[in-house]
Protein backbone atom coordinates (compact mmCIF):
# COMPACT_ATOMS: atom_id res chain seq x y z
CA UNK A 1 0.00 0.00 0.00
CA UNK A 2 3.02 2.30 -0.33
CA UNK A 3 1.61 4.42 -3.11
CA UNK A 4 -2.08 3.74 -3.55
CA UNK A 5 -5.26 5.61 -4.12
CA UNK A 6 -7.02 4.82 -0.83
CA UNK A 7 -4.03 5.95 1.20
CA UNK A 8 -3.85 9.25 -0.71
CA UNK A 9 -7.60 9.86 -0.74
CA UNK A 10 -8.02 9.12 2.97
CA UNK A 11 -5.15 11.46 3.86
CA UNK A 12 -6.54 14.28 1.71
CA UNK A 13 -9.99 13.63 3.17
CA UNK A 14 -8.57 13.92 6.70
CA UNK A 15 -7.11 17.31 5.77
CA UNK A 16 -10.53 18.43 4.51
CA UNK A 17 -12.13 17.20 7.72
CA UNK A 18 -9.65 19.19 9.81
CA UNK A 19 -10.45 22.35 7.83
CA UNK A 20 -14.17 21.66 8.13
CA UNK A 21 -13.78 21.15 11.88
CA UNK A 22 -12.04 24.51 12.16
CA UNK A 23 -14.80 26.18 10.14
CA UNK A 24 -17.54 24.61 12.26
CA UNK A 25 -15.82 25.42 15.53
CA UNK A 26 -14.72 28.99 14.84
CA UNK A 27 -17.25 30.27 12.30
CA UNK A 28 -20.37 28.32 13.24
CA UNK A 29 -19.58 27.92 16.96
CA UNK A 30 -20.49 24.23 16.79
CA UNK A 31 -18.43 22.14 19.21
CA UNK A 32 -20.02 18.74 19.78
CA UNK A 33 -20.85 17.35 16.33
CA UNK A 34 -17.72 18.82 14.79
CA UNK A 35 -15.54 17.01 17.35
CA UNK A 36 -17.23 13.70 16.49
CA UNK A 37 -16.67 14.42 12.80
CA UNK A 38 -13.00 15.22 13.42
CA UNK A 39 -12.46 11.98 15.33
CA UNK A 40 -14.13 9.64 12.83
CA UNK A 41 -13.01 11.49 9.71
CA UNK A 42 -9.33 11.39 10.60
CA UNK A 43 -9.47 7.83 11.94
CA UNK A 44 -10.14 6.45 8.44
CA UNK A 45 -6.69 7.28 7.13
CA UNK A 46 -5.01 6.26 10.37
CA UNK A 47 -6.59 2.81 10.17
CA UNK A 48 -5.63 2.46 6.52
CA UNK A 49 -2.04 3.30 7.46
CA UNK A 50 -2.27 0.81 10.31
CA UNK A 51 -3.37 -1.90 7.86
CA UNK A 52 -0.02 -1.56 6.10
CA UNK A 53 1.56 -3.26 9.09
CA UNK A 54 -1.08 -5.97 9.44
CA UNK A 55 0.14 -9.22 10.93
CA UNK A 56 -1.90 -11.33 8.54
CA UNK A 57 -4.40 -11.08 5.71
CA UNK A 58 -7.21 -11.45 8.26
CA UNK A 59 -5.74 -8.62 10.33
CA UNK A 60 -5.48 -6.49 7.16
CA UNK A 61 -9.15 -7.09 6.37
CA UNK A 62 -10.13 -6.39 9.97
CA UNK A 63 -8.31 -3.05 10.07
CA UNK A 64 -9.89 -1.96 6.78
CA UNK A 65 -13.30 -3.07 8.04
CA UNK A 66 -12.86 -0.76 11.04
CA UNK A 67 -11.81 2.04 8.65
CA UNK A 68 -15.03 1.40 6.72
CA UNK A 69 -17.05 1.67 9.95
CA UNK A 70 -15.37 5.01 10.67
CA UNK A 71 -16.19 6.14 7.12
CA UNK A 72 -19.84 5.21 7.65
CA UNK A 73 -19.87 7.11 10.94
CA UNK A 74 -18.29 10.13 9.24
CA UNK A 75 -21.00 10.00 6.59
CA UNK A 76 -23.59 10.07 9.39
CA UNK A 77 -22.06 13.16 11.05
CA UNK A 78 -21.86 14.95 7.70
CA UNK A 79 -25.53 14.22 7.01
CA UNK A 80 -26.48 15.42 10.49
CA UNK A 81 -24.50 18.64 10.08
CA UNK A 82 -26.18 19.24 6.74
CA UNK A 83 -29.71 18.49 7.98
CA UNK A 84 -29.17 20.78 10.98
CA UNK A 85 -28.05 23.61 8.65
CA UNK A 86 -24.44 23.81 9.78
CA UNK A 87 -23.41 22.91 6.21
CA UNK A 88 -25.03 24.27 3.09
CA UNK A 89 -25.84 22.12 0.05
CA UNK A 90 -22.62 22.94 -1.80
CA UNK A 91 -20.39 22.25 1.22
CA UNK A 92 -22.21 19.02 1.96
CA UNK A 93 -22.22 17.65 -1.59
CA UNK A 94 -18.54 18.44 -2.04
CA UNK A 95 -17.36 16.42 0.94
CA UNK A 96 -20.14 13.82 0.66
CA UNK A 97 -18.81 12.71 -2.71
CA UNK A 98 -15.39 12.13 -1.13
CA UNK A 99 -16.69 9.90 1.66
CA UNK A 100 -18.87 7.93 -0.74
CA UNK A 101 -15.85 7.28 -2.94
CA UNK A 102 -13.70 6.25 0.03
CA UNK A 103 -16.43 3.87 1.21
CA UNK A 104 -16.67 2.26 -2.24
CA UNK A 105 -12.90 1.80 -2.48
CA UNK A 106 -12.72 0.30 1.00
CA UNK A 107 -15.61 -2.07 0.23
CA UNK A 108 -13.90 -3.19 -2.96
CA UNK A 109 -10.55 -3.82 -1.22
CA UNK A 110 -12.24 -5.77 1.56
CA UNK A 111 -14.26 -7.93 -0.86
CA UNK A 112 -11.22 -8.67 -3.02
CA UNK A 113 -9.08 -9.45 0.02
CA UNK A 114 -11.72 -11.82 1.41
CA UNK A 115 -11.96 -13.60 -1.94
CA UNK A 116 -8.20 -14.02 -2.10
CA UNK A 117 -8.12 -15.27 1.48
CA UNK A 118 -10.80 -17.88 0.87
CA UNK A 119 -9.06 -19.01 -2.34
CA UNK A 120 -5.94 -20.02 -0.43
Amino acid sequence: MADNIIKTKSFNFALRIIKLFQFLKYDKKEYVLSKQLLRSGTAIGALIRESEQAESKKDFIHKLAIAQKEANETDYWLELLFQSNYLNEIQFQSIKSDIVEINKILASIIITSKQKLSAT
